[in-house]
């Protein structure tokens, strides 16, 4: 029912809004929130970091995964297409006869390339027992 104000010879309402009750909530509102505000500890996550290696790789492999998916082994000035199947025999066989460790490799891959056609070729490499493998990054500028 609208509030209606007496003034002088007849009722008229009142064409306002009240707002008390809101500006009541409001303010209940901000005290709980500077209230609560401190309690809530900030969490923590546990980035990992980039760092140099203790000894640079004496050669480097690199799986490039190109747009259409397609993989290109590059060792030193020579390249050759691969497919998945024969990608782990051909990295193996290009280490034969190096010791452990002394060589990395490396993926790049194409921007439009899926991320799980990478988590794919690096759990690939992993699996048959490659020991350095790592991700080929752009610098931000």
């Amino acid at each position: 029912m609208p509030a209606v104000a007496a003034r002088g010879r007849g009722r008229r309402t009142i064409n306002e809004i009240n707002m008390v009750p809101f500006i009541d909530v409001m303010l209940v509102l901000l005290i709980i929130f500077m209230v609560t505000a401190p309690l809530i500890t900030p969490s923590l996550i546990d980035l990992p970091s980039v760092g140099k290696a203790n000894r640079q790789p004496d050669q480097k492999f690199e799986v490039v995964i190109g747009k259409d998916e397609k993989l290109v082994l590059k060792a030193g000035d020579q390249s050759k297409s691969i497919g998945p199947a024969e990608l782990a025999a051909a990295v193996l066989a290009a280490q034969a006869g190096k010791p452990a460790g002394s060589t990395a490799v490396v993926i790049s891959a194409d921007r439009n390339v899926k991320y799980e056609t990478v988590v794919r070729v690096m759990d690939t490499l992993q699996r048959a027992g490659v020991q350095r493998v790592g991700l080929s990054v752009q610098l931000a500028r």
